[in-house]
């Protein structure tokens, strides 16, 4: 650098800092590191709370592995630390509480247990099989009547061999199950039934048929009475299935209207 007042050049050179000294931080890992690891003994363990550490797992990995190794090798140790009394008083405590022990398997709720899952699984095998016995009886009843049915729509009257004249006296005093005679029995016959109306005003009559105790059957309406003051009805034995039949006889007035007169019941079987 020139001076102005000399003209002198003067030249500056820089001078370096001094070295700066190792951080702190580094130096104590490598002071660290070259300190020995005290070794495991009682004096160390008890020192230490090792135990209260070790059961609590506050113990580091490598405590915890010296600590282990040092107890297998010296088992007797165990005993002057007291821990199986701690152990002890440990199970005790769980037991008092009504836990269970750290080795034994949780206990599974009632449903998980093998008698219950077994039980089921025989109740639904028994149970599958009786719904499949009802489902097949169902079916065979189903195929039964509809066998039935078909039989009954489409079987035809069986043909008279004879005829069979039948005078009958009507009640008037009301029906009754009881039937004043019983037909069929025996191959079909043409049943002419005669029933006597000479003692009824009436001229004209209306006969209703009904199967007791189960509906009505026919209406036979504008039937006369004949010169000897018989209604004549003709019935195939055939015709009806067994049981008894009453016959309700109703009179009919000049203007059409419907009385009862009288009252008669048959009996069929087969």
């Amino acid at each position: 650098m020139k001076s102005p007042a000399s003209g002198v050049v003067v030249v500056e050179t820089a001078t370096p800092p001094p070295s700066t000294p190792a951080a702190p931080a580094a130096a104590a890992a490598a002071t660290a590191s070259a300190i020995p690891t005290p070794p495991m003994d009682r004096d160390f363990i008890a020192r230490n709370q090792i135990v209260e550490r070790y059961l609590s797992g506050r113990l580091p990995l490598k405590g915890a592995t010296d600590f282990e190794r040092f107890c297998r090798d010296n088992p007797e140790v165990l005993d002057d630390l007291g821990l199986p009394e701690r152990v002890n008083a440990g199970l005790r405590l769980l037991e008092a509480s009504g836990k269970p022990e750290p080795w034994q398997e949780a206990q599974k709720p009632f449903w998980q247990k093998p008698q219950i899952t077994v039980g089921l699984a025989i109740a639904t095998l028994v149970l599958g099989g009786a719904l499949s016995v009802v489902a097949s009886e169902n079916a065979a009843r189903g195929q039964k009547i509809t066998h039935l049915q078909n039989q009954a729509t489409e079987r035809a009257l069986d043909p008279a061999t004879s005829t069979r004249e039948i005078r009958l006296l009507p009640s008037r005093e009301g029906g009754s199950n009881t039937p004043a005679i019983t037909i069929g029995g025996g191959p079909a016959q043409l049943a002419d039934f005669k029933i006597d109306e000479s003692k009824s005003p009436y001229k004209i009559f209306r006969v209703t048929i009904d199967r007791i105790d189960q509906g009505r059957v026919a209406v036979i309406s504008e039937l006369a009475k004949d010169s000897n003051g018989h209604l004549r009805i003709a019935l195939n034995s055939s015709a009806l299935g067994p049981g008894n039949y009453q016959l309700t006889i109703e009179g009919l007035t000049w203007r059409g209207d419907a009385e009862p007169d009288s009252w008669i019941t048959i009996g069929i079987r087969r």
